[in-house]
């Protein structure tokens, strides 16, 4: 596991106009969280900008340098040449000195670095719930103390309604630690894709209505296409059995599963928490996927490869197989690989369940963390500032996802955004020399956490198919509501993780028997529930209910 550091375009003599600046500054009033706003001194204001507001362009008064925890994707490994790098230096005085950690290491070594006192300034690509476990140590700043200072951020919070969304991310002291990803819409991304050839051979042109629907489909699918292993062999298993298809299928299930599996579930009916994972709506998706490969329509082999899984979908084996919007693109260039270029293939429109037709709650995807060290830095306003700027203002946003105009992009006059043709970005140009992420660093996840954030912004990046493909699953689908946030003090939360990982395995493990028909639903489903409770999966629902009703 190798991590480098890398200081770019370096600052000079803020050290020491900070010892010089000793004067007092008063807060700026309103934001998203004023009632939690703390001054922040001159000291601590080197490079900040006086009349910095929502729409302002951040350019930091003079050069500043801030340290950097930086995800290394191997898709866009990192260059120091990187037009974005270069961007931010020359158009706004704002360099970095970078920790780069590559993405198969970054949560351990993040851990690591934040547990050892040597975080960085900004802490890059964290998830919602990874910053608990660092809040008692102090490492982390509560960034929710400086959101009077964070206007454009603020303005996005009210604009979009997603104060009580925000407020379930504070912790016991009732302060917000981490800096998610803002949407103006839910994130949906991924369904299923099939091979329309030999689902037309089968006589079917529409996609499925309901997922009870889409196993007849796969059955008639299997009886017209004999060559066929298996109407449906997935991919994304290997961490997580079956971790797309039944994160999909979830919220139209009324529950979680797959990768976004959780041992909480929040019963709006009875008001209170219940265990996710020995629920009747769990038992059902559960029991539908099993009957699928019970059918013969879906390959057992749920603990595959990705590569295995995509072989099988190319070389003609299955039909359909998990994907996203972007992944299209992939399936489309192995088919053509393999000198099949014309094969088509498409994204069903995701189909409803007993539920109903819904998408997940929440409009926060990964964020950011600031070290709490960064708070008594020279340039710590500054920092805020352009924070604020680069992941919440438009044209933060607009620069992070698109780059520059006239280098990466042309804008018509009615503001209709165009790749230059030698650039692209997933099915965008996809033959194109150069790509937008790898070659200049834009549409990067370390700065562009929510792919878009405004709906006119993910879209616009997008080709007509997938674009048409996301605006018909956001219109036609409604949003789950957000449940409401237990707030766990230190001893809750200690004794919480303690039972959360090792009920998590057992699920999984469970799910992927059950789905295989190494146990069955029908015989063995009171003695897992035995098995559950007997892990700790009743102590754990008391504690987060009693933590809400608190």
């Amino acid at each position: 596991m190798t991590i480098t550091r890398h200081r770019l375009a370096g600052l000079a003599g803020v050290a020491a106009l900070a010892v010089a600046l000793t004067a007092c500054s008063s807060a700026p009033t309103g934001g998203a969280d004023a009632t939690d706003a703390v001054t922040i001194d001159d000291a601590q204001s080197v490079g900040a900008m006086e009349d910095f507001d929502a729409g302002t362009t951040f350019k930091a008064t003079e050069p500043v340098e801030f340290s950097l925890m930086y995800r290394d994707h191997p898709g866009y490994p990192v260059k120091n040449d990187w037009s974005v790098f270069q961007h931010l230096a020359d158009d706004h005085n704002v360099s970095f000195s970078r920790t780069d950690i590559p993405m198969s290491d970054f949560e351990q070594k993040k851990s690591l670095l934040i547990g050892s006192g040597e975080a960085s300034d900004i802490i890059s690509v964290s998830y919602s719930g990874s910053e608990t476990k660092f809040v008692s140590g102090g490492a982390i700043l509560p960034v929710s103390d400086y959101f009077a200072y964070m206007p454009n951020y603020s303005e996005k919070v009210e604009k979009w309604g997603l104060k009580d969304e925000l407020d379930n991310r504070r912790q016991a002291d009732e302060k917000i630690y981490l800096l998610p990803g803002l949407r103006e819409t839910p994130n949906v991304e991924y369904s299923v894709a099939i091979r329309e050839d030999l689902w037309e051979k089968a006589g079917i042109t529409e996609d499925p209505e309901t997922w009870e629907e889409f196993a007849e489909q796969l059955a008639k699918v299997q009886e017209a296409n004999p060559e066929l292993a298996y109407a449906m062999s997935d991919r994304w298993t290997d961490s997580t059995p079956l971790g797309s298809l039944l994160n999909v299928m979830g919220p139209n299930y009324g529950t979680a599963a797959g990768w976004q599996y959780a041992n909480t579930w929040y019963d709006e009916d009875a008001e209170e928490y219940v265990f996710t994972g020995t629920t009747d709506e769990y038992r059902d998706l559960v029991s539908d996927v099993a009957g699928l490969v019970e059918d013969g329509l879906l390959d057992p082999e749920i603990t595959q490869s990705d590569d295995q899984a995509t072989q099988k979908f190319i070389s003609g084996q299955s039909a359909a197989i998990s994907s996203n919007t972007q992944t299209l693109t992939e399936y489309r260039t192995k088919f053509a690989d393999a000198g099949q270029p014309d094969v088509p293939i498409r994204l069903i429109s995701i189909p409803a369940g007993p539920a109903g037709s819904n998408l997940a709650s929440g409009r926060f995807t990964s964020g950011l963390m600031l070290s709490s060290d960064a708070a008594e830095k020279p340039y710590f306003k500054a920092l805020l500032q352009f924070v604020d700027w680069l992941y919440y203002s438009d044209e933060g946003i607009e620069f992070a996802q698109w780059g520059v105009e006239g280098e990466t992009y042309t804008k018509d006059a009615d503001g209709t955004r165009t790749l230059k043709d030698d650039i692209g970005w997933s099915a965008v140009n996809s033959g194109a020399p150069k790509k937008l992420n790898a070659d200049f660093g834009y549409s990067n996840g370390v700065f562009l956490p929510a792919n878009g954030s405004s709906k006119e912004l993910l879209l616009s990046l997008m080709t007509e198919e997938v674009a048409a493909w996301t605006a018909e699953q956001l219109d036609s689908k409604k949003q789950l509501p957000v449940p409401p946030a237990p707030l766990l003090d230190e001893i809750e939360l200690e004794q919480t993780s303690l039972l959360q990982t090792q009920l998590t395995d057992a699920v999984h493990a469970a799910t992927a028997a059950f789905i295989t028909g190494q146990r069955s639903i029908d015989t063995d489903w009171d003695a897992y529930v035995a098995e559950i409770e007997g892990l700790g999966s009743t102590q754990l629902i008391d504690t987060i209910n009693t933590a809400l009703n608190r």
